[in-house]
């Protein structure tokens, strides 16, 4: 049997989306409804479905290799582990989410400091604590096992510590936001053990590689074109590349074929302008990974 590496693939919400991005990285995951431990085409590497709330703890204490869990759930739990890349991604945006203090629209707390001797709910309960006793204003923090937005509205609490992207849920449940404690994201987090051995080390550096490929492959596409030699170079200037373009002469003809890599965003507005100065046959593609060199440079 060959060495392996154990994966914690965070359950729940961001487990769709990661996924994803490993089959765009080159690993096919497959999840079972009853089953804790997906499959992967790499005998190299073993999976467990894991809580993001929990991942880091069982990456600190060598349960698990490595894992994807946030920001958040790592300084939650004061975990002592390697982060080794960012990974800003979600189900629904590539935003960074925020834990923001909230309280009612009406409510008179308008700052930090108006929250000395309040009542706060929240999930990331070690944390809250720590910030507030960091800038010594005594509150109360209880845990909340969900429907946050529902205790301060109801009068149970003065204020919440709760997660947003848009801010779009506090605001439908009439809350304002006081205050942003934290910017939070994924993260590729391995334990501190398991990369001071050189063979877990490599493994770990290629998955770490291949999804910071897959990731900026998520808001890029290749193009490809025909160009009259004469039109190359007002071409070529319309096109914003990673890096130069490739240009090749087509067999017998004064025509040249044009590929590169560009943003997705700018795509319909170039293609018209490539068109007037004299592209044909504009192809436009998906692309699995983009793998720059800094990708190259991940200390671990």
């Amino acid at each position: 049997m060959s060495r392996q590496i154990k994966l914690g693939i965070p359950k729940g919400s961001l487990e769709k989306a990661t996924i994803e991005l490993f089959k765009k990285a080159g690993w096919n995951i497959s999840v079972s409804s009853r089953n804790y431990f997906p499959s992967i085409d790499d005998s190299e590497i073993s999976c467990s479905l894991i809580r993001a709330q929990e991942m880091a703890r069982y990456i600190e204490n060598g349960v698990i290799d490595v894992g994807l869990t946030g920001l958040d759930w790592i300084l939650e739990n004061n975990s002592d582990v390697e982060i080794l890349s960012d990974f800003v991604y979600s189900k629904v945006s590539t935003k960074k989410a925020r834990w923001v203090l909230a309280v009612p629209d009406e409510s008179p707390i308008k700052s930090l400091e108006d929250c000395r001797g309040k009542r706060i709910s929240t999930e990331l309960v070690n944390f809250t604590g720590r910030y507030f006793a960091e800038r010594d204003i005594p509150v109360e923090v209880e845990f909340s096992w969900g429907a946050t937005e529902a205790k301060v509205v109801e009068g149970l609490v003065d204020a919440i510590v709760e997660v947003t992207e848009t801010g779009s849920t506090i605001k439908a449940h009439g809350l304002k936001i006081i205050h942003t404690l934290l910017e939070t994201n994924t993260k590729l987090a391995a334990n501190k053990d398991s990369i001071k051995d050189p063979w877990k080390r490599e493994k770990i550096r290629q998955v770490s590689l291949l999804l910071r490929g897959a990731l900026n492959a998520g808001t890029m596409v290749g193009l490809k074109m025909n160009v009259p030699e004469n039109k190359i170079g007002e071409v070529v200037d319309i096109i914003p590349s990673l890096t130069a373009p490739t240009v090749a002469k087509l067999y017998q003809s004064e025509w040249v074929s044009v590929e590169t890599v560009i943003n997705e965003s700018i795509v319909r507005e170039i293609i018209p302008e490539l068109i007037k100065a004299g592209a044909d046959g504009i192809i436009e593609y998906p692309l699995n990974k983009v793998i720059n060199k800094k990708d190259l440079d991940i200390e671990i």
